[in-house]
């Protein structure tokens, strides 16, 4: 038998993962790795405050089926028909995530970022509504199936992709999380594009209940929540996911070292989330640990390199093929073809470029050798770290 979705319900059993009762309204500090069997809103407001870092949202779709769908040999499609995917109109959809949003935003740190993920059902009414809350939109991705499933009737395109929405709480979040040189590395040094390539859940991730059907019809890859955590978390963070279902989100944090707060209103949902996320083994935390990103590093000025005897006034710059020279002023700044100027701005004017990274481009001139200027900024940089 499929398990299907309980009634919205505000009653709070024993904590089905690390913990044995659910926060009341008050609480001083956020509670983690829990999964809160309730309906959502009513748990959203219980939660501590500016307390979560990331929030990833997968909610109804409202898909409003007006019947049974079939395939052309007649089988039956197992699509989403469930009672908690069923609004009385639109108008009522819009109350719902009005309602969710403005839950998950009381709970978002300042900096917290928040994910939603939808299809052309619902996707374009919750975005009006998150702008109309004073979220603030950083990114649209689309998540293309590897494995979409067919338009059986052909009366339309096959529906081969879902849409994320990527949002910082209010236009003035400047220190949301964004590992985004990692995800270059990760990418063969290319940028990370805003269309995601990934298969939906299948195989042995797609869990089952006691009769072998699926146990959560929407169930979510765990790779597309790993790209999510990957980018735009730290180890340790906590993330909120209100609806959690069977807690693909909860697997993922656990995984990666982050902490979770799941909200799901059916105990049968939430069961198959605990055994689930109890089955999980952390990555070890040196594998997970992210380095700091270049902008986020304290900024160092070439003079503290004069300073600390790393180099001396009067010696010789070049750039990796010796094309350029330059001469070290004691002011911290370089002198070349009877120019003075910083060495992002010489760097820049001898190539004849509007602009350029000196630290990247200059190189102490030791003769026989050549030593990048970024490898004494690494030096002053480790003594600020240690002091």
């Amino acid at each position: 038998m499929r398990i299907l979705r309980s009634e919205a319900t505000n009653r709070r059993p024993r904590d089905p993962v690390t913990r044995t009762r659910a926060p009341g309204p008050g609480t001083a500090s956020p509670v983690r790795d829990v999964i809160l069997t309730a309906e959502c809103r009513a748990a959203l407001g219980d939660l501590a405050p500016e307390s979560v870092d990331l929030v990833f949202a997968d909610p109804p779709y409202n898909l409003q089926l007006g019947g049974s769908l079939t395939r052309p040999d007649q089988s039956l499609v197992d699509a989403v028909d469930d009672e908690w995917d069923r609004f009385d109109s639109f108008a009522d959809y819009d109350s719902f995530t009005r309602g969710w949003l403005e839950g998950c935003r009381r709970v978002m740190k300042p900096n917290a970022t928040l994910f939603v993920i939808g299809s052309y059902h619902n996707i374009f009414r919750v975005g009006a509504i998150l702008q109309d809350l004073g979220f603030w939109i950083l990114n649209d991705i689309v998540w293309r199936k590897a494995n979409p499933m067919p338009n059986f009737r052909g009366r339309r395109f096959t529906n081969a992709h879902e849409t994320l929405i990527w949002a910082a709480r209010d236009a003035d979040a400047r220190k949301y999380t964004f590992h985004y040189e990692a995800l270059k590395a990760g990418n063969e040094d290319c940028q990370v594009r805003s269309d995601w390539y990934l298969p939906l859940c299948t195989g042995a991730e797609r869990l089952k209940d006691a009769a072998g059907a699926k146990a959560h019809p929407t169930q979510k890859p765990e790779a597309l929540l790993h790209k999510i955590l990957l980018a735009t978390t730290n180890p340790g963070d906590l993330v909120l996911d209100p609806f959690f279902g069977t807690g693909t989100t909860g697997a993922a944090a656990k995984r990666l070292g982050r902490h979770f707060i799941g909200i799901e209103r059916d105990p049968g949902y939430a069961a198959a989330a605990r055994a689930r996320i109890e089955a999980v083994t952390p990555l070890d935390p040196a594998l997970v640990v992210q380095p700091l990103a270049r902008r986020e590093e304290p900024r160092v000025a070439f003079q503290a390199l004069i300073e600390a005897g790393l180099v001396v006034p009067g010696a010789r710059l070049a750039d990796a093929r010796r094309r350029f020279e330059a001469v070290i002023r004691p002011d911290g700044q370089i002198t070349a073809n009877g120019i003075v100027g910083s060495i992002h701005k010489i760097a820049a004017l001898v190539q004849g470029l509007p602009a350029c990274n000196g630290w990247s481009f200059w190189h102490l001139d030791a003769g026989n050798d050549l030593i990048p200027i970024e490898t004494f900024r690494a030096r002053i940089r480790a003594a600020m770290k240690a002091a």
